[in-house]
C-alpha cells in the first residue's frame, strides 16, 4: 500500500524553494540600474516581498513538463519584473497611499519617476526574456502585456460606472489572470510539449487567475486593514465594482442601488457607510456568491491538467487552487 504525504504550504514551496531564491537573486541583479532612482525603486519594490506565486507557477510549469534548465529561473525573474512593473503603474494611476503595508512607490519617489522606471522595468524584462532566443516566448510576452495594458484602460474608462459580470470577467482576465496563464504556458512551452498540453496549462493559470482575483475582491470589502496592507474597500474607494458589488446591484433596490453609487461617486465612505454597503451584501449573499465563483474556477484550474501524468508536481498545482480559494489574505 502506497501512503501519499498530503500537501501543505510548506511541501509546495520545499519543491520550489532553490529555484524561487535563484529568481529572487536573478531579480535583485537585474532590477539594477545606471540611474539611482530606478535602483532604489526596483530595489524598495522587490524588499517589499509578495507571494511570488507567479514565478512559482512558472517554475511548478516547467518541471511538470519535465524542464529543468536554467531558462526557468530567466523567466521567472521576467515574469515577477513585469508584474512589479504593473504594480508601479496601478499604483500611479489608482494615487494608491500604501502598498503591502509600507508607502508606495509615488509617494516617496512621485508619479514621474516611477511611471518611467515601470516603463524601465518592462524593457528589462524584454531584454532578459531574448537571451531565451525564443521567438514564441516573446510574441506570449507581447500579447501579455498588450492584454494589461488594454485591461488598465478599459478599467479607467469604466471607473465609478456600474458595469455587468461579463464585462467585470474580461477586466479580471486582463489584469490578472492573464499573467497567471502566460506563467504556465511558458512552463510548458520550455517543455517543449504539445500544442494541446500548453493550452491546458494555459487553462489551469487562467481559471486559478481569476480564482485568486475574486477571492482578492471578496478579502477587499472583509479583511481588516492590518491584514490587506491597505485601507479596506479600496476597490469602491477608487471607483471600481467588483463581482461581490455587481451581484448585489443585479438584485437590490432602487434605494439600496443609490447608497452603491454614492460610494462610487464619492470615491469615500462620507454619506455612506462601510457597514451599509457589507449589509447590502449580505442581504443578498453577494460575497457567498463570489466565493463560489472563485470555487468553480479553482475546480476548472484542476480539470485543466487532469490528463498530466501524476507526480509530486501535479499534486502541487492540484492543491494550489485550494489554497487559493482558502487564504484569507
Amino acid at each position: 500500500m502506497v501512503t501519499t504525504v498530503p500537501i501543505t504550504p510548506q511541501s509546495v514551496f520545499d519543491l520550489v524553494r532553490d529555484d524561487l531564491v535563484a529568481i529572487e537573486r536573478e531579480f535583485g541583479r537585474d532590477t539594477v540600474s545606471s540611474v539611482g532612482a530606478i535602483t532604489e525603486i526596483g530595489e524598495h519594490l522587490r524588499a517589499g516581498g509578495g507571494k511570488r506565486l507567479r514565478p512559482a507557477l512558472l517554475i511548478l510549469s516547467a518541471k511538470l513538463c519535465g524542464y529543468n534548465g536554467r531558462g526557468a529561473i530567466r523567466l521567472g525573474a521576467v515574469v515577477e519584473i513585469i508584474h512589479t512593473a504593473t504594480l508601479v503603474h496601478d499604483d500611479i494611476i489608482d494615487e494608491a497611499q500604501t502598498r503591502r503595508g509600507r508607502p508606495a512607490a509615488n509617494i516617496q519617489w512621485g508619479n514621474s519617476r516611477c511611471v518611467l522606471a515601470g516603463d524601465w522595468l518592462y524593457m528589462q524584462a524584454f531584454k532578459i526574456a531574448v537571451e531565451e532566443r525564443n521567438f514564441r516566448i516573446l510574441d506570449t510576452l507581447i500579447e501579455l502585456t498588450q492584454q494589461m495594458v488594454e485591461g488598465e484602460l478599459m478599467q479607467m474608462e469604466k471607473l465609478g460606472r456600474c458595469i455587468s459580470l461579463d464585462e467585470h470577467f474580461d477586466l479580471i482576465y486582463r489584469k490578472t489572470a492573464c499573467l497567471f496563464s502566460v506563467c504556465m504556458r511558458l512552463g510548458g512551452i520550455l517543455g517543449g510539449v504539445t500544442a494541446e498540453q500548453e493550452q491546458r496549462l494555459a487553462d489551469y493559470g487562467s481559471n486559478l487567475g481569476m480564482a485568486f482575483q475574486i477571492v482578492d475582491d471578496v478579502l477587499d470589502l472583509t479583511a481588516s486593514e492590518d491584514v490587506l496592507g491597505k485601507p479596506v474597500a479600496s476597490d469602491l474607494r477608487e471607483g471600481k465594482v467588483t463581482m461581490p458589488v455587481i451581484h448585489a446591484l443585479e438584485r437590490c433596490t432602487p434605494a439600496e442601488r443609490e447608497k452603491i453609487e454614492q460610494v462610487l461617486a464619492e470615491r469615500a465612505f462620507q454619506s455612506v457607510s462601510h457597514g451599509d454597503i457589507l449589509h447590502i451584501l449580505s442581504l443578498y449573499g453577494s460575497l457567498e456568491a463570489a466565493s463560489a465563483r472563485a470555487q468553480h474556477y479553482a475546480e476548472a484550474a484542476r480539470t485543466a491538467i487532469c490528463t498530466f501524468p501524476d507526480s509530486e508536481i501535479k499534486r502541487a498545482l492540484l492543491w494550489a487552487p485550494e489554497f487559493v480559494v482558502a487564504r484569507e489574505k
